[in-house]
């Protein structure tokens, strides 16, 4: 039961970095990951987001760190006009608490993608 516990701890550790959350606006539609909208309000959010001011925070769903370059991000963000051109509807949260999905069917849009 220690070897498990063990593994499942290393396994967290290496993934932790496959977690972060790097992202990156860019100024086309069309150069884009994502299509992001921003609600008014948290209850019509997908994601509810806080942005980070260290990459090393940005290690769950919801915690976002702004790159500064394309190539080192892991989410490319083009903010969409309107609500039903997005893949993902966020908020953003004023603590990290508070971040988080609030509809986990949209998971799959961050989860991590090869360079």
């Amino acid at each position: 039961m220690k070897k498990l516990y063990l593994t499942i701890f290393i396994l967290s550790l290496v993934t932790g970095s496959i977690l972060a959350q790097k992202v990156y606006k860019v100024g086309y539609e069309s150069q884009a990951d994502i299509k992001v909208y921003v609600v008014s309000y948290e209850s019509q959010a997908d994601l509810c987001v806080y942005m980070e001011n260290y990459e090393s925070n940005a290690s769950k769903d919801g915690l976002w760190y702004s790159e500064e370059y394309e190539s080192n991000a892991d989410f490319k963000l083009y903010f969409v006009d309107y609500e039903s051109q997005a893949d993902l509807k966020i908020f953003f949260v004023d603590y990290e608490s508070q971040a988080g999905w609030k509809n986990p069917a949209k998971s799959y849009l961050l989860k991590f993608k090869q360079h």
